[in-house]
């Protein structure tokens, strides 16, 4: 059992001396009528002797940020959702036994409050409290203005106390379904409909990552969590549902830093019948759709870069870019032995697995370009080998047709024209079954259902997926992704 420090001794014993006043110290039901924000909007211009002719009440509720107990009058401020607002209560307005009651608030307590509106000599919108009402008693205070909230880890840990303290932290809390409803709105305009696919699976498929193993007790079946939303939603296709997408949560036993969450939130969409150039076209409109909704403007401080995401955004590709930064071209027929010295001449590292011309040819990619791609960017004509589920290119089958969107040198979203010739998709899969035995644990698993769900056809296709969580990043101008995700996943603390 933990020990109580002396104020949290103190606030017991208030909690107790409430009951005996006939009152729950953890409250009831409260109608208010009126938010903070929505006050101090509507009365912020109105001059301070105009409100001695008017007769406005509202009815407010929230938690205790600040008093400033002065014998008979009080000022104190309550903080909800929207806003924080100064109340002042006087003996001479409540009455004796609930201005008592008040005196024995603490920092931290929920309250109720009906009063008048006004404003102070200062020109602060303030209630003139005609009637206060006691609804929860804190029993742990408040940490200090700054303390517990530059310990970035305990922040993340105890997001609540997060909330309560940092005005920065509930403004991303709040933008975040913002951002998604938007998504949503902006989707379902062009005749998408969002649907809902199984998280758990027995099939590795759909991304390259290490999976999260699990255990379905009665079938006595080993599961995964879902690393991707694509097989389930492509089978739609199949069926004729032609413009789906899903926003849901995927997971990845993977390592953590700012860019990654092992459980974030991934959303993809389908369009039958549209391609690469497509998928390029939505992405873009959909960006700038939410910048101008949402954030009311087109320039965001993302990752150290201002970005600018107005106008049409670059397009080019892989090889191109590595020509760009180090004078190779790809585009010619290398051997995979003249790949290898080129990747030791320039000091890359290449595993078992990776000993392809198309994977060197990543490599070169990862270490020369991506970092420099800061505006928005779609990098497109990747290798083969790391495609396995995308349509070739016909004028170079060593390429597929399939893009990746840099923002400030980092992935944002990653799209195909899907690949729906079950033959060539079958050989891919037995591909990177080859390569799960040279030791690459992110490799795919063969989908025969998904197989035969091509061999009824799926139309022509264009296909993309967005990492809702640096979607976010973007929007909220975060640092890191445990910003935007209200619950990080957190190591145990010690």
């Amino acid at each position: 059992m933990r020990t109580l420090t002396d104020q949290e001794i103190v606030r017991r014993e208030k909690a107790e001396n409430i009951k005996k006043m006939g009152l729950d110290p953890f409250g009831e039901r409260f109608e208010r009528t009126h938010l903070a924000k929505d006050i101090k909007e509507k009365y912020k211009d109105i001059e301070h002797d105009k409100f001695e002719s008017m007769n406005d009440t509202a009815t407010v509720a929230g938690r205790i940020m600040f008093i400033r107990k002065m014998g008979k009058a009080s000022f104190f401020s309550i903080q909800d959702r929207t806003d924080k607002i100064q109340i002042y209560i006087s003996i001479n307005d409540v009455g004796e036994e609930a201005y008592s009651l008040f005196k024995t608030a603490d920092i931290g307590d929920i309250v109720g409050v009906y009063g008048k509106i006004m404003k102070t000599q200062t020109g602060e919108v303030t209630i003139k409290c005609l009637k206060y009402t006691h609804l929860v008693k804190a029993l742990r205070p408040l940490p200090e203005k700054f303390h517990g909230l530059t310990d970035i880890e305990e922040r993340y840990r105890r997001r609540y106390v997060d909330l309560i303290m940092n005005e920065e932290s509930r403004k991303v809390a709040f933008m975040r379904p913002k951002i998604i409803r938007c998504i949503q709105n902006f989707l379902d305009k062009k005749g998408f409909v969002e649907v809902e696919t199984p998280i758990l699976t027995t099939i590795l498929s759909g991304a390259a990552a290490r999976p999260f193993t699990t255990h379905h007790n009665t079938q006595d079946l080993d599961m995964y969590l879902r690393i991707a939303l694509e097989l389930n939603l492509k089978r739609l296709l199949v069926g004729g549902m032609e413009k789906v997408y899903e926003i849901g949560r995927t997971f990845r036993n993977e390592g953590m830093d700012p860019q990654h969450n092992p459980e974030f939130t991934m959303m993809e969409v389908y369009e039958a019948y549209s391609n690469l150039e497509g998928m390029m076209d939505l992405t873009e409109e959909m960006y700038q759709t939410i910048a101008r909704e949402v954030c009311g403007k087109m320039t965001f401080n993302y990752l150290g870069h201002e970005v600018n995401l107005a106008g049409k955004w670059k397009r080019i590709s892989m090889v191109d870019a590595i020509k760009e930064k180090t004078g190779i071209d790809f585009n010619k027929q290398y051997t995979i032995d003249e790949a290898l010295e080129l990747a030791k001449e320039h000091q890359i590292e290449v595993q078992e697995h990776e000993k392809t011309v198309g994977h060197i040819i990543n490599l070169f990619f990862e270490k020369y370009v991506e970092e420099t791609l800061i505006e928005p960017t779609f990098l497109y004509g990747h290798p083969v080998e790391i495609s396995p589920l995308t349509k070739k290119n016909p004028k170079d089958p060593r390429f597929v047709d399939r893009f990746e969107l840099f923002i400030s040198g980092h992935e944002c979203a990653n799209a195909y024209t899907e690949l729906n010739d079950p033959i060539d998709q079958l050989e891919r899969f037995e591909e990177q079954l080859k390569e799960k035995d040279l030791g690459n644990d992110e490799a795919n698993d063969i989908d025969m259902d998904f197989v035969e769900a091509l061999e009824y056809g799926m139309p022509p296709a264009g296909g993309i997926g967005y990492g809702i969580d640096r979607l976010c990043m973007l929007f909220t101008e975060s640092e890191s992704i445990r910003d935007v995700i209200l619950f990080p996943t957190m190591k145990e603390k010690k």
